[in-house]
């Protein structure tokens, strides 16, 4: 393909840098015109604070995302739910995440990034303290609730990295972009930890509910305060350009154009024929089908494995013993920042080296993950202590492609197609990943209960058999990886071209 130029009416031809194509878009390297250059300043400690700020708000959205999993023995007590609908209890709330995200994918590409980040904080921050207070007869309250928040969150988890991204260039984009998604297995972590805490503090778990909103109140406040109005850096060339209304980028072949302002519907059609994000994006959907089945099942799973050897005795009474949730919470946050410290690092060095380096790290770790979460479904009925720490392994492989799969995106995609493709990127991965992945393996497990004899032992084993499905899928994961691989140096010349 040969580089596209860009071409103004008074026949005053030079490149546009590619993170002043569109308000919405990402920053990258500036490039030098014809009696015209373009620079950009370093990172100012305002841009830092700023990352703090944003990485603050990413630590409360998945604190709250993963509370229902840290108590989820409780409030399948409390609401009377089976396996399969405690699974719907988290596919709800992804489904309506995902289904949100390429509306503000829409709106961050188009307008203003800070109200959308502000409106939906404080939308979230709302309806889960709302829902502490659902009576036990009102459990579809609590579901709706659950969707609801999930609305709330994907406003944030489209925008938040893209404005990241303008702020800093590759080299410290990929620092940047680690440091906000060691926030992801934190505050999971953490959100674990904290509903464990007060339910046990307390003796009640709606209490749970009632302390990220606070939190979520202060993230408001810091983003009104922090955050400016626009991010986006512009120059005196584009907007010499945008005031004639006639600019227009060369489509693959010269002589060919169309308009720099491209629909929606325009934008995912080019984004399908970007093969490295297509594999990339079904890659981390097989990411998001493990990591919500584990999420969501894991402390029951440990519980039931528990009782099965004997360690603890079952839980009868109404509000249960949460160490589980503790301990995984701890593997998580532990894992989590591990893992993309390790991944960001072994990026940047095999770089240099390999310019398939990430799609080859991601699949790597996908296998090695998936081999570890095998072992410990295999060796959780005979000795727990050897589950724990395989499943930190598998954990920490996952962890390690969070920011490195981020970063794929945004050097394969075109800097103004990049909210739409991480809008369209958290649709596919929850619609095919942790929207059904919960719910899915609940149901596998009442299936199997429902042909065997109502014992501990038997609900052991038919979540045991239902998790063997993650193994499987983190295998697939790798394999999309590694087709990336092969498309990712012709995608990334492509999208540095535009």
């Amino acid at each position: 393909m040969q580089n596209p130029e860009i071409h103004e009416n008074t026949a005053l031809q030079f490149q546009l840098p590619r993170d002043e194509q569109n308000y919405g878009a990402t920053a990258a390297h500036a490039r030098h015109v014809p009696h015209m250059s373009v620079s950009r300043n370093s990172p100012a400690k305002r841009d830092y604070v700023i990352v703090g700020v944003l990485c603050y708000a990413n630590l409360i959205n998945f604190m709250d995302w993963f509370i229902v999993p840290g108590i989820l023995l409780d409030i399948q007590k409390y609401f009377k739910l089976s396996d399969g609908d405690a699974g719907l209890l988290q596919t709800v709330f992804t489904l309506c995440y995902m289904l949100a995200a390429p509306f503000f994918g829409y709106l961050g590409d188009r307008h203003n990034r800070k109200i959308i980040l502000g409106a939906g904080v404080f939308f979230w921050s709302g309806v889960t303290l709302g829902s502490s207070f659902i009576n036990k007869s009102y459990s579809w309250i609590f579901f709706l609730s659950r969707g609801l928040v999930g609305i709330g969150t994907a406003s944030y988890s489209t925008i938040a990295p893209t404005i990241i991204a303008d702020l800093f260039e590759e080299g410290k984009r990929t620092t940047m972009l680690s440091v906000f998604y060691i926030f992801i297995p934190v505050g999971s972590g953490l959100g674990y930890v904290l509903a464990s805490s007060m339910a046990d503090a307390t003796g009640d778990w709606h209490w749970a509910f009632r302390i990220t909103p606070c939190m979520g109140t202060l993230a408001l406040v810091l983003l009104i305060l922090v955050v400016p109005r626009r991010i986006q850096r512009r120059t005196e060339a584009h907007r010499a350009l945008s005031i004639s209304g006639t600019i227009r980028v060369a489509a693959e072949k010269p002589g060919v154009q169309r308009t720099a302002k491209t629909t929606w519907c325009e934008d995912v059609i080019s984004l399908g024929k970007n093969w490295s994000f297509v594999w990339s994006s079904l890659g981390l959907t097989a990411m998001a089908f493990v990591t919500g089945a584990l999420g969501l099942w894991v402390p029951l799973f440990l519980y039931r494995a528990q009782v099965v050897q004997g360690i603890v005795s079952p839980c009868l009474q109404e509000s249960c013993s949460s160490s589980n949730s503790l301990i995984f919470g701890g593997i998580t946050i532990g894992t989590g920042i591990l893992g993309v410290i390790a991944g960001a690092e072994v990026a940047r060095r095999l770089r240099k080296i390999n310019n398939k380096a990430d799609p080859l790290i991601c699949a790597v770790s996908m296998f090695l993950s998936a081999l570890n979460l095998y072992i410990a479904l295999i060796v959780a009925q005979t000795n727990i202590l050897f589950t724990f720490i395989f499943i930190a392994f598998g954990e920490l492989f996952l962890s390690v492609n969070w920011a490195v799969v981020t970063d794929i995106l945004l050097y394969v995609v075109t800097p103004r197609r990049q909210s739409t493709a991480i809008a369209l990127q958290i649709l596919v991965s929850h619609l095919l990943g942790d929207a059904g992945s919960p719910y899915l393996i609940g149901i596998i497990s009442n299936a199997i209960q429902a042909k065997n004899a109502d014992s501990f032992q038997w609900r052991f084993w038919s979540l045991q058999y239902s998790f063997i499905m993650c193994a499987f899928v983190g295998v697939f994961g790798g394999s999309f990886f590694l087709l990336t691989s092969l498309y990712i140096e012709e995608d990334r010349k492509e999208a540095e071209q535009l």
